[in-house]
């Protein structure tokens, strides 16, 4: 009987030779909690950054109805109005709510951006992410804050040509101002994008959204005095609580007789009693919570 040749693993070829295993690299797991969400939000606040930063035609365009509204309504309805608000210049009384509403446009965009997100499938894999879902709104919320404020900074920097004083401290005071109200409105935009199934239908919903908010602010005019339908809309309104304060930051720092300070710089009133300006900065943040999480739970239910 012939003897079987014994087959040693030297006598096989290197691609039939047994390989020893590979080793497995060890799956991490992103690590979660307080310092996870943060860096989400600051991830997703800087992509909202960079988009905006790169799109200078939104830009120059959201500033050009302040400044028509600020510069030419303000001049031509200053002979108007010169003996109703005692000489003081309408120019000075719009240059709060024209700041405002400087904001509305750039916060409001920046929050139903998330329609084009998902369209594009990005939002989707944000959402897959190991984070939180409130921390993905609250980084594009920042986002969206931060560039709002930062372009209002040209109308305060044209404060002087509407006889707005450069206050250090009013400065500030409108800033942060600012920033709240630019929180509240994005925030607002994230919710009307949890319910916008396509981006034809973004800008027109916008215009129907913006345009009653502006006007119903008391940005144009003063909040006393009005019919009781208007006045109950305008106190329904969250940007009033924005607008309010910011009159009153301005006109205390303008020199102005006791006279001409109850005609332009009334307080708002609930039933005659004057709300105080804390509260309605109070009112301001709880709107914009209340918003934000309703814009949360919205997309755990869609996405």
């Amino acid at each position: 009987m012939t003897p079987v040749p014994s087959v040693t693993t030297d006598d096989l070829s290197p691609d039939t030779r047994p390989q020893p295993p590979i080793p497995l690299a060890p799956v991490r797991r992103a690590p979660s909690g307080l310092r996870s969400d943060l860096r989400a939000v600051m991830i997703v606040c800087h992509r909202e950054l960079l988009r905006w930063a790169k799109d200078r035609r939104r830009m120059g365009a959201s500033l050009i109805q302040p400044l028509l509204w600020l510069f030419i309504l303000g001049t031509g309805l200053s002979r108007i109005t010169s003996s109703a608000s005692q000489g003081i210049n309408f120019r000075t009384f719009l240059f709060p709510g024209v700041l405002a509403t400087s904001v509305m446009f750039t916060a409001v965009f920046s929050g139903v951006s998330v329609v084009w997100d998902r369209e594009f499938g990005f939002l989707r894999e944000m959402l897959v992410a190991p984070i939180r879902r409130a921390s993905i709104l609250a980084g594009k919320c920042l986002g969206g804050a931060i560039a709002s404020t930062v372009q209002a900074v040209v109308i305060l920097i044209l404060a002087g040509l509407a006889g707005v004083p450069y206050s250090p401290v009013l400065m500030l005071e409108l800033l942060a101002i600012l920033f709240l109200a630019s929180m509240v409105l994005t925030a607002f935009g994230l919710l009307l994008g949890a319910r916008v199934s396509n981006i034809q239908s973004v800008m027109p919903l916008m215009q129907a959204v913006i345009t009653p908010m502006m006007f119903l602010s008391g940005a144009l005019y003063p909040t006393s005095g009005l019919p009781v339908w208007l006045s109950v809309a305008t106190k329904l309104n969250p940007v009033t609580y924005a607008v309010q304060p910011m009159r009153h930051a301005v006109f205390s720092r303008v020199d102005l007789s006791p006279a001409t300070a109850a005609v332009v710089d009334r307080p708002l009133t609930w039933a005659g009693w004057p709300v105080p300006v804390a509260l309605q900065l109070a009112i301001l943040t709880a709107v914009g919570l209340v918003v934000f999480a309703v814009a949360v739970r919205r997309f755990a239910r869609t996405d």
